[in-house]
């Protein structure tokens, strides 16, 4: 059974869309669902990864800079936290993408620290959540930030209500592709991306996953979220001409036959940068956590050779952890 769904509430920015396609309760990329690929998962399982003595060699994290005062001026400006997390200040609204403070399990832990303590993120307006991986939504944090910020709202894709609710928000917004949030001074609308989501064993791909166009009068952000490449880097920028700076995934691509489906590699991310318009490319999701197969430093370093071979039309920025852009 094929049926549409979005949110009633929120107005469409394209008058070409109906919603998302959901097929059998399992919403889909593009038209027909798609499968974990379970033979190219246990091909990975039982093939030596060719890196491992390399990545074992491989002491990179990311530089963390001690900021415990970001959240206390007026400038518009974007912060890296690590992995997918961001703090982002535009025309005076507090904002916080997929944020993950702490370990994920006792196996998977973080490779480095916040550059403040979590409870320097008070007075935050909007969580932004792009799906619902326990990589990019962390139900502590979440805890932890409804508690701090009892009158923040959540803008999420579709079918996080109820779990936002029971982790203690009161104020969510769910959105499906090319709808626009009801928010104040900013615009920000809910956008495709090629990915997936599970959290248990049979909710697979029940609950939508996206990326996010952030505006002010001065400035448009892209915020990718996790995404393979595919058609909607162009899609996006048929509707949003260029973007100041994009958000831009470019770890956990290793190896290709598995993770292509979903992530983007540096190569690919900056070719989705291109497609978008970006002014300024700035990189994330390497670095915080141990996810894929290739060593950690290998995607700054792939950025870096990218620029230095004038392969990056725009301007590469890689964040140290707490360092501001800003805008």
């Amino acid at each position: 059974m094929q049926t549409f769904q979005f949110n009633a509430d929120l107005k469409f920015i394209r008058n070409d869309i109906k919603g998302n396609l959901v097929i059998d309760n399992e919403f889909v990329f593009n038209v027909k669902k798609d499968k974990l690929p379970f033979q190219n998962l246990t091909k990975w399982i039982l093939t030596p990864n060719p890196q491992r003595a390399e990545k074992k060699r491989d002491t990179f994290t990311p530089t963390v800079i001690r900021n415990t005062t970001l959240i206390e001026d007026i400038n518009d400006k974007i912060v890296w936290l690590g992995h997918s997390s961001f703090y982002l200040q535009l025309n005076n609204k507090h904002i916080l993408t997929d944020p993950v403070f702490y370990n994920l399990t006792p196996f998977l832990k973080r490779k480095h620290a916040l550059p403040c303590s979590v409870s320097t993120f008070t007075n935050i307006d909007y969580i932004l959540l792009s799906h619902g991986h326990r990589d990019h939504l962390d139900e502590p944090t979440l805890k932890k930030l409804a508690k701090q910020n009892p009158n923040c709202e959540v803008l999420c894709p579709l079918g996080f209500d109820k779990m936002l609710r029971k982790l203690g928000f009161s104020k969510i917004q769910e959105a499906a592709w090319w709808q626009q949030y009801n928010v104040e001074v900013l615009d920000i609308s809910f956008l495709p991306a090629k990915h997936w989501n599970r959290r248990f064993i049979t909710d697979y791909n029940t609950t939508l996953w996206g990326s996010f166009a952030i505006q002010t009068s001065a400035k448009t952000i892209y915020f990718a979220g996790d995404t393979g490449y595919d058609k909607h880097f162009t899609e996006i920028n048929n509707h949003f001409p260029e973007f100041d700076v994009c958000l831009m995934p470019v770890g956990a691509y290793k190896p290709k036959f598995v993770m292509e489906w979903a992530h983007t590699s540096p190569e690919e991310s900056v070719q989705g940068f291109h497609e978008l318009k970006g002014k300024t490319f700035i990189p994330m999701h390497y670095g915080t956590f141990d996810l894929s197969d290739e060593p950690a430093s290998e995607p700054p370093k792939i950025l870096k050779q990218l620029e230095t071979e004038n392969l990056i039309n725009g301007t590469l920025k890689v964040l140290h952890v707490g360092e501001e852009f800003l805008l």
